[in-house]
């Protein structure tokens, strides 16, 4: 399993392939020092320019309806726990 620094390398790597950068995206400092097996990323605050285009590149990419089902199927998942 990767760590949570190198998901965050990794997600910083593929915005900046389509042009979004997160300027504060950053592991979270607390979970990352807690006893969770998983630190949260902080994926921080960013201005208007970017967050318009962080929505143009996610509204381009094609979603199936199986992807949409299994994404609420997990959301309920984790919300019953």
């Amino acid at each position: 399993m990767r760590s949570t620094e190198e998901i965050v390398k990794s997600l910083r790597d593929a915005l900046a392939g389509v042009g979004v950068v997160l300027p504060s995206l950053r592991v979270d400092p607390v979970t990352a020092a807690s006893e969770e097996p998983f630190a949260l990323v902080d994926l921080g605050r960013c201005n208007v320019r970017t967050a318009e285009q962080l929505t143009e590149v996610l509204r381009s990419l094609p979603v199936s309806e199986a992807l949409r089902a299994r994404v609420r199927q997990v959301n309920r998942e984790v919300k019953s726990r």
